[in-house]
C-alpha cells in the first residue's frame, strides 16, 4: 500500500540535464500518482496557438539559430520562456488543487512561485553546478549528440537562475549528487512523507547502480 503524499502538487524544477525526470517518475511510482511534464504543456500551447499570439512560446521554432548565439543570451531567452508559460502552468496547479488530484509536475521552465512550504502545492529544485557532469549527463543520454558543452553551459547557467529564485521563495534546492540518495533528499526536502516512506527510497536507491538519473 502506498503513502499518500499530504500535497496535491509536487514541483520538480531545474535546469535540463539535471536528473527532474528520473527522480519525478520514482516518485510517481513510490506515491501513485501521474507525472505531468511542462514539455507536454508547451506543446500544447504550440498546437493551438500562432507565434504572434505568444512569441515567446513559439521563439524556438522560429528563431531556431538563436540557440547557438551566446550562453548567456540563451539563458535570457529561457527565463522569458519561462515568465510566459508561468500563467499556463499555474492553471494546471490551480486545476489539481481544486480537484483535489494529486500530481507531479516537473520541468525546466517551471518556476517556484506557485509553491508554499507545508501547503499544497510543494516544489523542490535540482541544480548541479558542474559544467562538466552536466555535459557527462549529456552524453550518457544522448550518446549520438557527442559532448555538448555549449547546452551544458547554458544549463549550468539558468539552472543558477532558477536555484537563486527558489532560495529567495523559500523552496528548497537539492544538489543531484550523490545520485544514491537524490530521491530519499528530494522526498525529506518537500516534507509531507512518512519517516518509512524516506527510508525505503534510501534503501531503494543503494539497490540501484552508480549512474546518474539523468542519463
Amino acid at each position: 500500500m502506498r503513502d499518500l503524499p499530504d500535497w496535491r502538487v509536487l514541483v520538480v524544477g531545474g535546469a535540463s540535464g539535471m536528473g527532474k525526470t528520473g527522480v519525478s517518475r520514482a516518485l510517481a511510482r513510490r506515491y501513485g500518482v501521474p507525472v505531468v511534464e511542462v514539455d507536454d504543456i508547451v506543446e500544447a500551447l504550440l498546437a493551438v496557438t500562432l507565434p504572434e499570439h505568444l512569441p515567446e512560446v513559439h521563439f524556438w521554432r522560429t528563431h531556431p539559430e538563436a540557440a547557438r548565439q551566446a550562453p548567456e543570451s540563451v539563458v535570457e531567452r529561457q527565463i522569458a520562456i519561462a515568465k510566459a508559460l508561468a500563467p499556463a502552468i499555474e492553471a494546471v496547479v490551480a486545476n489539481h488543487v481544486g480537484t483535489d488530484t494529486p500530481v507531479i509536475l516537473e520541468g525546466d521552465y517551471v518556476l517556484p512561485e506557485p509553491a508554499t512550504p507545508k501547503g499544497p502545492v510543494r516544489a523542490v529544485f535540482l541544480h548541479e553546478d558542474d559544467e562538466r557532469q552536466v555535459t557527462a549527463n549529456y552524453l550518457r543520454r544522448e550518446p549520438e549528440a557527442g559532448p555538448q558543452r555549449q547546452r551544458a553551459r547554458v544549463s549550468v547557467l539558468y539552472g543558477r537562475w532558477l536555484a537563486a529564485q527558489a532560495r529567495a521563495a523559500g523552496v528548497p534546492v537539492v544538489a543531484p549528487r550523490p545520485w544514491e540518495d537524490l530521491v530519499g533528499r528530494v522526498a525529506e526536502a518537500v516534507g509531507g512523507v512518512s519517516p518509512n516512506t524516506v527510508a525505503s527510497a534510501r534503501t531503494a536507491a543503494t539497490r540501484s547502480p552508480s549512474r546518474s538519473p539523468a542519463a
